[in-house]
């Protein structure tokens, strides 16, 4: 079964991945996550209290703001977030900006699916 693979092509699953949240794995330590935002659309500014959080973009173009500071990002980017940081990120291209990411400890439930963002603030 899928949640018995360890080793996965997570750059193809995060391309062909269009639900908003998709959690994939969940250990003790890490948690793996494919997201999508549409055009125009955004995570959302947040802060992981005890969760450092790496994002790492397959396909789209964006902006990424974490703490004080905004840059582009792209396809081949990954964006840092260390706990307690604030951050956001918008989908400012055309198409879908996809990506996967990992929390570290875990930051949603195994299994946790939302097709929307908006289905997600209404899980929170």
């Amino acid at each position: 079964s899928e949640t018995t693979k360890l080793t996965l092509p997570v750059v193809e699953l995060a391309r062909a991945n269009d639900e908003f949240r998709k959690v994939l794995w969940t250990g003790e330590q890490t948690q793996l996550v494919l997201m999508a935002i549409p055009e125009g659309g955004e995570i959302g500014g947040e802060v992981h209290e005890g969760h450092d959080q790496l994002l790492y973009f397959v396909a789209g173009s964006g902006v990424a703001k974490i703490g004080e500071t905004e840059c582009e990002i792209a396809d081949g980017d990954v964006s840092i977030v260390p706990s307690g940081v604030f951050h956001n990120f918008k989908n400012t291209g055309s198409g879908m900006l996809k990506l996967f990411t990992t929390y570290s400890p875990p930051e949603h439930d195994p299994g946790t699916e939302h097709a929307t963002k908006a289905e997600a603030d209404a899980d929170e």
